[in-house]
């Protein structure tokens, strides 16, 4: 599958998104309502859907997920919840004993396998009045650490909107997470925006400016270059005009 650029829409051969029945916008820059009505379609058939959101750090990906499913949500009975892959990160006792933590954000430093294995429930889990809640980890910025059972995912949810960095990657048991998933759009922000906001974000928990840059163009840059690898597999790249305004945590 090749690539395209950042202003086309999804990618070519990707599959036919609800909203855009030929699979592209031809050519014409999309827009937040474009991803809403998209969104929105993909749970129409009664059960309940899986949309991913990839990219590097920094890029937007909660931003557009918080936004998303705010707008969708609207004043109504909630109907789409949101399931951040930051949940997953390893304990830091866990990566000290593994000796990991000095690149804490690689993906061997996630557990890839309890992912993908709650996508795959929360797929199987039958919703309405037979379904259960299924509870997901959250994760606590302040703290730098996963919170178990942070999320709640009611039975009326209807859509799932997951985020995080390795939805595409194809190594190890980060391959089972793309099979449970109806979607996945890749977001895709100017390198020095993006880099800009992990710095940000950095020193808003507490490192010095020199170690979260050093930490920017270390740790995360390698991440960085990882991620974009996967652009490829996406079904929707999403350009940066597109995206809400962005926080630094995104």
């Amino acid at each position: 599958m090749e690539g395209v650029g950042p202003f086309t829409g999804p990618l070519p051969g990707a599959r036919r998104g609800p909203g855009f029945p030929d699979g592209t916008l031809c050519g014409v820059p999309l827009t937040f309502d474009d991803l809403l009505a998209r969104a929105r379609g993909l749970a129409k058939d009664g059960r309940r859907a899986l949309l991913g959101i990839a990219g590097s750090p920094g890029a937007g990906k909660t931003t557009l997920a918080e936004h998303l499913v705010r707008e969708l949500n609207g004043a109504g009975e909630p109907w789409v919840a949101h399931v951040p892959m930051d949940g997953f990160h390893l304990a830091d006792a866990e990566l000290d004993r593994l000796g990991r933590r000095d690149r804490k954000g690689a993906p061997d430093t996630f557990d890839a396998a309890g992912y993908a294995a709650l996508l795959r429930r929360l797929r199987e889990e039958p919703g309405g009045p037979d379904g259960d809640v299924v509870y997901a980890p959250g994760f606590e910025r302040v703290l730098e650490q996963p919170i178990a059972g942070a999320v709640p995912v009611p039975p009326t949810a209807r859509l799932v909107v997951t985020e995080g960095n390795y939805l595409l990657l194809e190594t190890g048991a980060w391959a089972r997470v793309r099979s449970h998933l109806d979607e996945v759009w890749f977001c895709e922000t100017a390198e020095e925006e993006r880099i800009r906001r992990l710095v940000a974000r950095h020193e808003e928990f507490g490192k010095t400016h020199a170690d979260a840059v050093a930490w920017v163009l270390g740790t995360d840059q390698r991440n960085a270059d990882l991620v974009a690898a996967t652009r490829v597999r996406a079904d929707l790249v999403v350009p940066a005009t597109a995206l809400p305004p962005a926080r630094p945590d995104a």
